[in-house]
């Protein structure tokens, strides 16, 4: 399928009052978007299959939807790290963050890098895909050893006191998704909850007080990764 083609399929499917919804709805402030639900995006990804070449020419449009549509399209595979430097700058928002993160990111060789890297980032949504990647990272890698998401628990505790709000969302995120690894990561996410609970800033209360009702929920979902590794 040629780049024209889809940017006419994604014209096909522009509704401005979509853009409008999504922000009020979802808080999700895009710029140049034509109005396009993320379900209709997956359709059409599907039908295309990946292809990193239109990938890479749709996100050169700088059209907010083809972008989202990119990271369907693109390999986890072939990414490299110019490529994710160039993306990550020009997130706008937690929906497109999460969409790279999640989709892509997580899944490649630069996860544990990026995490590190972009956690460490000042500017909002690039923090943001660092704790985004990290949560989806938790369930992306079946194999990663405990020692890994250990070290990611001082930098949750580091970053539990920014106040924005999409960064404290993901700093959550990953923190519940550690703790729900296996039953001894779920031990040190609760022990790292409490220590961020000392913190009197309203994200941090908010940040340990969420995850500790998830955490300590005896219903709550817990799985067994590495299995190999950590079965009793």
């Amino acid at each position: 399928m040629t780049l024209n083609t889809v940017l006419e399929k994604l014209n096909a499917l522009a509704n401005p009052e979509t853009v409008v919804f999504k922000q009020k709805k979802f808080g999700v402030i895009s710029n140049n978007a034509l109005g396009i639900y993320h379900k209709d995006l997956k359709i059409l990804a599907k039908e295309i299959g990946t292809n990193d070449a239109l990938a890479i020419a749709l996100f050169n449009t700088n059209i907010y939807e083809a972008r989202l549509l990119c990271s369907k399209l693109h390999s986890p595979k072939t990414l490299t790290n110019a490529i994710l430097e160039h993306w990550v700058v020009t997130f706008e928002n937690w929906e497109i963050t999460d969409s790279f993160t999640m989709g892509l990111v997580a899944k490649s060789k630069f996860a544990v890098p990026k995490i590190l890297e972009w956690t460490n980032r000042n500017a909002e949504f690039e923090k943001r895909a660092g704790f985004a990647t990290m949560a989806a990272y938790c369930m992306a890698d079946k194999f990663a050893d405990n020692t890994i998401f250990e070290k990611f628990l001082p930098i949750i505790e580091a970053n539990a006191n920014d106040d924005r709000l999409y960064v404290k969302k993901a700093v959550n995120w990953a923190l519940r998704n550690i703790g729900k690894r296996n039953k001894d990561l779920k031990k040190r996410a609760i022990a790292s909850a409490k220590t961020i609970a000392v913190s009197n800033t309203k994200s941090a209360q908010w940040i340990s007080k969420n995850a500790l009702k998830e955490l300590q929920n005896e219903t709550a979902n817990s799985f067994d990764y590495p299995r190999a590794i950590y079965r009793t």
